[in-house]
């Protein structure tokens, strides 16, 4: 501890837990903040170039499967080193390291308010209790409320596994026969599933930082084609910064705003999913308290100069005992486009714009680029242009994935 009795982040331990490869930018800044960094992951991402002059120590297990024995294995390492923080870097990890908080208490986000940004039921119960609009939807419980569900709303309907993170895991029906027959199909997984009407429209996602109940910063972005769309169809994932100080933006602040008060996250990293639906409102999709996937981290970071993995490691780090200041913020436009891709190492050099910032180089079998300007409608061509050519050039097509890629 300071002289003062405060905190200091030198006084830290912080164990990050991974079950997939990501998270570098975090762990890097619990360094640099002066934290002693921990890693758990699971035995097959050992060889995975984690940011090791920045970790002191790296453990795996062969998997996270056995909740009871990754508390027995987080417990028995606390007997060596006196954690005092505990951070997931993925979104299957949210709910386990809340339940690791809880037994070792450990401060952060705990289980119930956790539930909230993983399970699709609940978050969605939580909504519609508090007056957020939601696609209209039962859980994969009750037969008899399920078919009263279908008599009463039209299709068409997705069975939505409920812990489950992008568009994973998703089917759609237009049929009562072919829903029901999935159904029986899942067995004793059905409870573990939610159906939700399908709506047609625009999809978008909000990225925060919340310090202490109060939003310190929100960036909106809306998908050039819905995630759903691009899991069943292949296809080159786009997104980009909505217009400045437009209606849209100030709706969907608002709609995370009231995502954000009536779930009860105290402080942290939300990436908060919102549908436009043709009769022009905006309705809750989904949220979760981490970093959005897909080099969306990069995408902000290019708008704003806002690294939203470095935020989350200094809030996670602090705990609402050290003082957070949000850093100085610009308000660009930015794009990201990311593909699979055909080549083992997609050759990008024929793309020679300046707009372009951030261009992927570590991932295999992936082509991807950031563009940033002060021009939307220059994003925006540039967009049209370069979807083009990534189809053309690089696009690979797979199966639909169980669980996310990025």
């Amino acid at each position: 501890m300071s002289e003062q009795g405060a905190l200091h982040p030198r006084d830290v331990t912080i164990l990050c837990v991974s079950s997939y490869f990501k998270g570098n930018e975090f762990i890097e800044q619990c360094k640099a903040e002066g934290c002693k960094v921990l890693l758990l992951t699971v035995q097959s991402l050992l060889e995975r170039p984690w940011a090791r002059h920045a970790i002191d120590e790296v453990f795996a297990l062969e998997s996270f499967d056995d909740r009871a024995h990754v508390v027995a294995s987080v417990s028995w390492l606390m007997r060596k080193h006196d954690i005092t923080r505990l951070a997931p870097l993925d979104d299957y990890d949210v709910e386990l390291v809340a339940h690791l908080r809880e037994h070792l208490r450990i401060p952060g986000m705990g289980e119930t308010t956790a539930r909230y940004f993983r399970d699709k039921l609940a978050m969605r119960q939580r909504a519609q209790d508090h007056g957020i609009p939601v696609p209209p939807f039962v859980g994969a419980l009750n037969h008899a409320r399920i078919a009263k569900y279908l008599d009463e709303v039209p299709g068409p309907w997705l069975i939505k596994p409920r812990s489950a993170a992008s568009a994973v895991g998703i089917q759609k029906h237009f049929e009562k026969e072919t829903l029901w027959k999935a159904l029986e199909a899942l067995g004793d997984q059905q409870s573990f599933h939610v159906i939700e009407k399908m709506i047609p429209g625009d999809v978008f996602h909000v990225d925060s930082i919340t310090w202490e109940k109060q939003i310190l910063f929100a960036e909106c972005h809306q998908y050039r084609r819905p995630l759903l769309a691009l899991t069943t169809d292949g296809g080159v994932f786009g997104t980009r910064t909505v217009p400045r100080g437009s209606v849209l933006e100030r709706q969907l602040l608002e709609a995370n705003r009231a995502v954000i008060k009536e779930f009860g996250i105290v402080r942290g990293v939300t990436h908060t999913e919102l549908i436009r639906g043709e009769d022009g409102t905006i309705y809750f999709l989904e949220t979760a308290a981490r970093v959005g996937g897909v080099h969306i981290s990069d995408l902000v970071s290019a708008s704003t100069g806002v690294n939203l993995w470095h935020e989350w490691a200094k809030i996670e780090v602090s705990q609402g005992k050290i003082p957070y200041v949000l850093p100085p913020r610009r308000s660009e436009y930015a794009a990201l486009l990311v593909s699979l891709a055909k080549q083992e190492q997609p050759d990008t050099s024929t793309y020679t714009d300046p707009e372009i910032v951030w261009r992927m180089t570590d991932n295999p079998h992936h082509v991807g680029m950031v563009l940033r300007s002060p021009d939307r409608d220059r994003i925006e061509a540039l967009m049209d242009e370069y979807e083009a050519r990534f189809a053309n050039e690089f696009v690979a097509a797979l199966p639909p994935p169980d669980k996310p890629l990025a």
